[in-house]
């Protein structure tokens, strides 16, 4: 191991912690049981960088530390009982949502991702996704220790809050981005600090996970991919501990949408095909569904595409005795037209893609502006297949419009990436117009 590899760096530059630092929180911890540790940083260096193994007890005030579960501590395993992660990506297990949620929340949201310990592998999401997928999770117990105990009107507010945040439109959502962030912390600490019963270990742990999807979709929306990918992650460990296997689906399904987004097919379907080893609701298997079409039909796959576009529209009109998970109550028939119609542009039918867009564009609620942009500029890509670059320009030119009103960037992108094809057609009535506003 190196320096920067040690599970106790990684774990260190996680919480945004320094050697000294650490070094104060060990003493601390000592103190608090009245004894005495002569931890500074030149020790914690000893541990990270010449292999020196700290001794049993102070390994405990390591753990406590880092806001890790005494249950975790293993002396003799020193330092792999430490929650390193695989591929930047922590394991899940029985106490593994605070360290999954420490990880995310300080994350530092950079578009160049320099430091090595932030890198997610693909394979190790996959991996994780092929564990949820294989076993449920460890039920919630009450948690005695803690000095203060969390009561209703607490778990309450910041529900309510947290649901009011949620519910504003994009353009409004985007002022209050760090109210949710505050949340999302507020949330951690007590999961991690506080006693509670089982009934409110329930509803925090549920809280954290819709709480970090909600963070998660504000980075994705703005490049910070690494830190929404921890985000998911920690949102799918906190989904774990619930036992909800829809909830989990939602956040696999997200994983894989950014995998999508980023050309990553093979991951995306790996991961929605492990998402629909447990997802329950037809409306949640429909979602995935579809999304599993859309990165089938990115590969060329076109019959296992058009399987799961028509798994996709069955299971939309499927009817249920449960309740509609919220994550995906926005799921609707003009979604299911127009994402058909984007694998369909890609399998080679365009005029079919075309029709289904246009269809789905005339159904899509006026309060979803952020999806509007994206299916806006899916349909001026649809234009551009079938060489109608005027309309195409009067799509691509409303998405830009839409998304820099409501600060809505991905779809900014996703216009960007079609102006090197509207420079072939500039001539176009319309395309001069588009290109000297995708300048600006």
């Amino acid at each position: 191991m190196t320096e920067h590899t040690h599970p106790l760096a990684h774990q260190r530059a996680v919480q945004g912690l320094t050697r000294v630092d650490l070094a104060k929180l060990i003493r601390a911890s000592a103190q608090r049981r009245g004894l005495r540790s002569g931890t500074d940083k030149h020790r914690v260096r000893k541990w990270e960088v010449l292999g020196v193994t700290p001794e049993a007890e102070t390994q405990v005030y390591i753990a406590e530390a880092l806001g890790l579960p005494a249950a975790l501590v293993d002396p003799d395993r020193w330092p792999r009982w430490l929650p390193a992660g695989d591929g930047g990506v922590v394991p899940l297990g029985p106490s593994s949502t605070v360290t999954a949620l420490r990880e995310a929340i300080n994350t530092p949201m950079e578009r160049l991702e320099r430091r090595t310990f932030l890198t997610i592998s693909g394979t190790a999401v996959t991996t994780l996704a092929a564990t949820w997928a294989a076993g449920r999770g460890t039920a919630l117990a009450a948690k005695q220790e803690g000095s203060r105990l969390v009561g209703e009107d607490t778990v309450s507010l910041l529900e309510n809050t947290s649901r009011q945040l949620n519910s504003l439109a994009t353009e409004q959502r985007q002022h209050v981005s760090g109210l949710l962030d505050a949340h999302l912390e507020t949330v951690t600490n007590l999961i991690a600090h506080s006693r509670y019963d089982r009934a409110t270990a329930l509803r925090l742990h549920t809280l954290a996970t819709t709480l970090a999807q909600a963070v998660a979709w504000h980075r994705f929306d703005h490049g910070h991919h690494t830190a929404a990918s921890k985000l998911w992650i920690a949102g799918l460990h906190s989904a774990h501990a619930t036992d909800d296997p829809d909830l989990g689906a939602a956040m696999l399904g997200d994983l894989a949408y950014q995998a999508a987004w980023r050309k990553d097919h093979t991951t995306a379907a790996g991961i929605l095909q492990h998402a629909l080893k447990r997802t329950q609701h037809p409306a949640a298997r429909s979602l995935l569904q579809l999304r599993l079409a859309r990165t089938l039909a990115a590969q060329g796959e076109k019959q296992p595409a058009l399987r799961a576009l028509a798994a996709a529209e069955h299971y939309l009109g499927a009817s249920s005795g449960r309740p509609l998970p919220a994550w995906c109550a926005w799921m609707s028939e003009a979604d299911l037209a127009i994402d058909s119609g984007q694998a369909l542009l890609d399998l080679g039918d365009a005029r079919r893609a075309h029709q289904l867009i246009r269809e789905g564009q005339a159904l899509l609620p006026t309060a979803r502006d952020k999806t509007r942009g994206v299916f806006l500029a899916y349909q001026a890509a649809s234009h551009l297949k079938l060489r109608e670059p005027e309309l195409a320009a009067d799509a691509a030119g409303e998405a830009l419009q839409l998304s820099r009103r409501i600060g809505a960037p991905r779809c900014e992108q996703l216009v960007q990436q079609l102006v090197p094809a509207f420079e072939r057609h500039r001539r176009a009535a319309g395309v001069p117009e588009l290109l000297a506003l995708a300048a600006a």
